[in-house]
């Protein structure tokens, strides 16, 4: 088949522990507002966003990954979250076909621009989350080498400050039941990951930042802010 001009690398993600397997990443969902804040009402019902699979960038466990801070912000703000890498797809799923589609998990940060949602007069979440190395995540750890769908404890420190921290049995919605949801609107497919929302303390970065975070049972990853 002719290309115009070659066509860009596959975007993967290797498999911990495993020198030779990679997960292809197909596209990368999230899903905002999907905390819930013991003793405090939600403020708004989770919502749905998608970023390139280009904004992906592995980590190893161990190195410090450089990310660049974008030049059109002043706000960059970090984000701890539970990522659900699938190995099956389906439309209108149900919860069972949901657990069986996940091949494994990562960790990673969801890094968003808050001055840009409302640079343009209205939510441009395009904007805020599709920028270059938004999207750092660990080696996928398989999902029987995993305590999911047990609760997880997140975390996230800032220069040795906590920031961030929280467990996955206060989701709004879980993981499968976001797998679900999403597949009435996109047919899903093995590639596709998806970040499950993150706990409160969000936060602004700045550049010489050093952050490392992790999902209990998952893995941990260091970024730096450059």
């Amino acid at each position: 088949m002719p290309f115009v001009f070659a066509p860009p690398a596959q975007a993967v993600v290797p498999v911990q522990d495993e020198r030779y397997q990679f997960l292809p990443v197909n596209r990368v969902f999230g899903v905002a507002k999907n905390y819930a804040e013991p003793g405090r009402e939600p403020d708004a019902p989770p919502f749905y966003f998608m970023k390139p699979a280009s904004s992906v960038l592995p980590v190893a466990d161990g190195d410090v990954a450089k990310i660049p801070m974008p030049p059109s912000t002043n706000d960059m703000r970090h984000e701890i979250e539970l990522v659900a890498c699938l190995g099956k797809g389906g439309r209108n799923m149900t919860r069972e076909e949901a657990q069986a589609a996940v091949w494994g998990w990562c960790t990673g940060i969801d890094f968003t621009l808050g001055d840009q949602k409302l640079a343009s007069g209205a939510n441009d979440i395009t904007r805020a989350k599709s920028f270059e190395r938004s999207a750092p995540v660990t080696h996928v750890r398989p999902a029987y080498r995993s305590p999911m769908p047990e609760p997880a404890d997140l975390w996230l420190y800032v220069n040795n400050q906590k920031r961030q921290a929280g467990s996955t049995e206060n989701l709004v919605k879980d993981p499968y039941d976001v797998i679900v949801e999403l597949s009435q609107f996109w047919e899903l497919q093995p590639g596709d990951m998806i970040f499950t929302g993150t706990p409160f303390g969000a936060g602004k970065v700045n550049k010489g930042d050093r952050l490392e975070g992790g999902v209990n049972g998952v893995g941990t990853i260091k970024v730096e802010i450059v």
